[in-house]
C-alpha cells in the first residue's frame, strides 16, 4: 500500500520488513555522488597525484566494498547476495568536481537502491579523505538515486 510506514510494527516499532513472500527478480539500481573542490585539486586527483596516493582507485575500491557491506550500515537493510557492483568516476577540472556513478545488481526480493548509494556515499567520503590534505573545503556535494528496475515501481531521475 502507497504511503504505508513499512518499517514499522502495529505498535510504531522499528523492524526489517519480511520480504519472504516476494518473487525474487532481477533488480539493479544506479546512483551519483559529486564531490566538489578547486579546479587545482581536481587537476591533481586526474593526474594521480594527491599525497595519499591514487584517489580514485581508492575510492572506487572504498565504493565497491562499501555496497556490499550496507547491511551493516543501514540498521533494517536485508543482507543482499550482490552479482555486481560498478563504479564509474569522472573528473571533470574546469567545474572542480568528481563524479561518482554507482550501479549494484541483484536477483533477490528486495532492490539495491541503497547498495547503490551507500556505494557512492562511500566513495565520495574516500576522496574527501584522500584529498583533505591538498584542500579543506572539498564538500560531498550530493547523493541521489538515478534509477532503479526490478521491484514494484521502476524508478528514474
Amino acid at each position: 500500500m502507497e504511503g504505508t510506514l513499512t518499517h514499522l510494527d502495529s505498535e510504531g516499532n522499528a523492524r526489517m520488513v519480511d520480504v519472504s513472500e516476494k518473487v525474487e527478480t532481477s533488480r539493479w539500481a544506479r546512483a551519483r555522488a559529486v564531490v566538489r573542490m578547486s579546479p587545482e585539486t581536481a587537476a591533481r586527483v586526474q593526474a594521480g597525484d594527491a599525497p595519499k596516493g591514487d584517489v580514485l582507485t581508492v575510492a572506487r575500491l572504498a565504493a565497491i566494498q562499501a555496497a556490499k557491506r550496507t547491511d551493516e550500515l543501514i540498521p533494517l537493510a536485508h543482507s543482499l547476495p550482490l552479482s555486481s557492483v560498478d563504479t564509474n568516476i569522472t573528473v571533470d577540472v574546469e567545474a572542480g568536481t568528481v563524479t561518482l556513478i554507482c550501479e549494484a545488481r541483484v536477483a533477490a526480493r528486495t532492490g539495491v537502491e541503497m547498495e547503490a548509494m551507500v556505494a557512492c556515499s562511500i566513495g565520495a567520503l574516500a576522496i574527501y579523505d584522500m584529498v583533505k590534505g591538498i584542500e579543506h573545503g572539498v564538500v560531498v556535494e550530493r547523493v541521489e538515486l538515478l534509477d532503479k528496475t526490478g521491484g514494484k515501481k521502476d524508478y528514474h531521475r
